[in-house]
């Protein structure tokens, strides 16, 4: 049996509260990994001769083992206990530190960054319905204030980051740097006690637990799983489609409940969700960084700015969270990011930081409010129900909204070089442009990467100024996105009024409340 405390009116604040920032630093850590990883790949590609390829492999690595890590995670969390997976995931980080420090080629590295990668979905897989346990009245607020910590670590990732790199000092010291929030947390987290979750002490049994997902919920995760682990091993689709429905079918004989409607609709509105949270943010950092470099600033600074908006907003959101409840927060931030990725698409120069900064308050609430709303929605779901709606995020915007993003932006483009050719008689599109290609979602026409590196650098200036147009273009297709989703939300509000009299979290019993810190 998991010896766990149960949290009451009388447990120490002070232990509930360093409990809470050991989480918090926990995801400050990932955040390092992450920011100091993409800062220094360039110089891993000089060092050790690694191809785009690799260098692209090493950082896609960094990303599924995560949603592959919280989802397994998910299923055993509240039988193995929360202790045991922060621990496994301090471990992970420890040795990708370690590891990658001590690299000498491709392969270490790319086990390095396994790790970390193992390492984040593990702590994600705990810190979520921690929060929500140790806050049942206010999960969003408490859930928003958590996730926080990822723009505050890739703030301040960032700023040491260039620092260093300023300073040039080896690389070697940055990736070290990722040990300080990391030895916080396991510090914090060994000498603490982690409370039960909501649903087991209030009796829901396992079954029930995955009767809330149901299976058609795990038919979602399992099969982003299956198509993201066939990208990477080379599967073709009907191996991924028949391990998917094998699976799923012995799933579904063990649970036979096809899952909760409305979770299964949260479930599938995650995906447009963090593709816009996630997706378009290189583009972004693209068109804005000219605009930096004409006041005298690096590129990454533009990862920082809109890092502070996000954590100071998050850190703030109780209040706007009260006002307007969860779901309206959603629609209203819907509709600011929409606004903000449609003023981006018309916009240059300075007004591009402006439109960006419109199109970062969008977007700072969708991930942790969206997790508020399922963990207030459905408790019975416990650890699986939220962890599986943050993993449909992550593995989402990598197995379709990467794809349809880049499908976009390659028709965008071929539309727009050969453009530029008819208006300059010019023949980049039919010099640097692939023949055409088959994807998913149907054919287009790509910049040829390998004729690109030896084009005179004018020509890449061009072509690079053309792609900039074009992902402008591109980000006006995207909106839609948004505009989805604030359809979705609007339709959301009309049901709580209707049905419920409005927005209500769920309880699973009537214990009071527990009282917390004020920020």
């Amino acid at each position: 049996m998991i010896k766990a405390q149960v949290i009451t009116n009388d447990t120490d604040q002070r232990a509930k509260t360093l409990l809470f920032w050991g989480c918090f630093m926990a995801i400050v850590a990932s955040a390092f990994g992450f920011v100091f990883r993409a800062f220094i790949m360039a110089d891993w590609g000089i060092q050790f001769g690694l191809s785009k390829t690799q260098q692209g492999e090493i950082f896609g690595v960094g990303f599924w083992p995560f949603g592959i890590s919280i989802v397994l995670f998910s299923l055993i969390i509240d039988k193995i206990g929360y202790k045991k997976s922060m621990v496994f995931g301090f471990i992970c980080h420890l040795l990708s530190v370690v590891i990658t420090i001590m690299a000498s080629g491709y392969w270490m590295l790319y086990l390095g960054t396994f790790l970390f990668a193992l390492g984040n979905g593990a702590v994600e897989a705990v810190v979520n319905p921690v929060v929500a346990t140790m806050y049942p009245k206010e999960k969003t607020k408490w859930l928003n204030i958590l996730h926080a910590a990822w723009p505050v670590g890739m703030a301040i990732g960032g700023i040491l980051g260039i620092a260093m790199i300023n300073q040039k000092l080896p690389w070697e010291f940055i990736i070290g740097l990722i040990m300080l929030p990391t030895i916080i947390y396991g510090w914090v987290i060994v000498k603490r006690t982690f409370p039960l979750n909501e649903r087991v002490k209030a009796g829901v049994s396992y079954l029930e637990m995955l009767k809330e997902v149901g299976i058609l919920g795990f038919l979602i995760i399992i099969a982003l799983s299956m198509f993201q682990l066939g990208s990477l091993f080379l599967w073709s689709y009907a191996v991924s489609i028949i391990a998917t429905l094998g699976i799923v079918g012995i799933f579904g004989y063990y649970v036979r409940s096809l899952g909760r409607p409305l979770f299964i609709l949260l479930l599938l509105i995650m995906i447009p969700l963090a593709t816009t949270e996630l997706g378009t943010d290189s583009w972004i950092t693209d068109l804005m960084t000219p605009a930096m470099q004409k006041m005298g600033l690096q590129g990454g600074w533009v990862l920082i700015y809109t890092s502070i908006i996000m954590a100071i907003l998050r850190f703030y959101s109780g209040p706007i969270v009260h006002k307007l409840s969860p779901v309206g927060l959603l629609a209203a931030s819907s509709a600011i990011a929409a606004a903000g990725l449609f003023f981006l698409s018309y916009s240059s120069g300075l007004m591009i930081i402006v439109a960006a900064t419109v199109y970062a308050l969008g977007k700072t609430y969708f991930w942790p409010t969206m997790l508020g709303v399922v963990s207030e929605q459905f408790p019975k779901g416990g650890a699986l129900a939220l962890n599986f709606t943050g993993a449909v995020g992550m593995m989402g915007v990598g197995v379709i909204g990467a794809v349809i993003l880049g499908f976009v932006q390659d028709k965008q483009l071929d539309q727009n070089l050969a453009l530029y050719d008819r208006n300059n008689n010019t023949a980049l599109h039919s010099t640097y442009v692939t023949e055409e290609k088959k994807g998913l979602f149907g054919s287009y026409r790509a910049i040829d990467g390998n004729k690109l590196l030896n084009a005179p650098p004018e020509t890449v200036l061009t072509i690079n100024n053309v792609q900039n147009d074009a992902k402008k273009n591109a980000l006006r297709t995207v909106t839609i996105f948004p505009v989805i989703m604030l359809i979705f939300y609007l339709a959301l509000i009309f049901y709580f009024k209707t049905k419920k009299g409005g927005y209500k979290p769920v309880e699973l019993s009537k214990d009071e409340a527990l009282p917390m810190a004020e920020f």
